[in-house]
């Protein structure tokens, strides 16, 4: 059966998330009714992020085994003909995969933005897409904060308490605070896999960082500590992105063996962010 990878768009304002749940319409569900009635058949969607409520994506992956071949243009173009009436979602792409790639196991690197509106008005179109945070932050000083999270750590200080990750321990391999387009003010989190709610705690205690009631200090002792109560207030989901996922190329080598389980790979779900 062939196997296709779809690198989606939403926004997850309206969904529960990307994962299929009892108590609302999920991404997942929304491209499987889609899929359903271009194929006829029940399909089942797996994503490489399962993303939380209000968290939206300019680069999920997921993959599906349709019961005939296609063209891969078809596949995208007959799923937004169908999506369109929903507005909240599209297929950027699709292609035509190996039956063994997996969009979750089969991950390399996981890429996040959140946006924060520093300003003292409120957003109104950008309402539901960034945190609105009015009090002017040192961004500079967020950003050699940052700094001390990056490297293998244990992060159960940044981790919700309803994390279902069997180990704490995560690699970060980037966490860059920028100044964004007008007044935002830009987060980067990249590494194979997060915690659920981890790049939100980021962001939260960061905040106090760039007002200046947090020092490099105050941060690397919440990190030392593993210690939930020490961390931050947790951003809400509104300015998180899920940007791009990355995937070996010919020629590289396998993961090791239980490496690239993502138990927060999205801010989201069961697992993160």
């Amino acid at each position: 059966m062939p196997r296709y990878k779809l690198t989606i768009e939403y926004n997850g304002t309206a969904y529960c998330g990307w994962q299929r749940q009892k108590n609302g319409m999920s991404v997942q569900e929304t491209v499987e009714i889609a899929l359903k009635a271009f194929c006829s058949e029940d399909v089942t969607l797996f994503g490489a992020g399962r993303t939380d409520a209000g968290v939206h994506a300019t680069g999920q992956v997921a993959h599906v085994d349709i019961p005939k071949l296609w063209r891969t243009d078809t596949v995208r173009d007959a799923l937004n003909a169908r999506l369109r009436e929903e507005g909240g979602v599209a297929i950027l792409s699709a292609e035509l995969v190996p039956d063994h790639f997996d969009a979750r196991f089969s991950a390399r690197k996981r890429h996040y933005l959140y946006r924060i509106l520093n300003r003292r008005p409120p957003p109104s179109i950008l309402k539901g897409q960034v945190w609105w945070c009015w009090k002017a932050l040192d961004v500079e000083a967020m950003d050699r904060a940052a700094k001390h999270l990056l490297g293998t750590h244990d992060f159960n200080t940044f981790r919700s308490v309803n994390c279902q990750a069997k180990s704490p321990v995560r690699t970060l391999e980037r966490l860059d605070v920028v100044r964004g387009p007008g007044d935002e003010v830009h987060i980067h989190a990249s590494a194979q896999s997060f915690l659920h709610n981890q790049i939100r705690s980021f962001a939260g205690s960061l905040k106090l960082v760039g007002e200046h009631r947090w020092s490099d200090g105050d941060l690397v002792a919440a990190l030392e500590s593993r210690d939930r109560k020490r961390c931050g207030p947790v951003a809400p989901p509104d300015g998180l992105y899920l940007t791009r996922v990355d995937y070996a190329a010919p020629g590289d080598p396998p993961l090791r063996s239980g490496y690239g389980h993502a138990d927060e790979i999205g801010d989201g779900g069961v697992g993160e962010e």
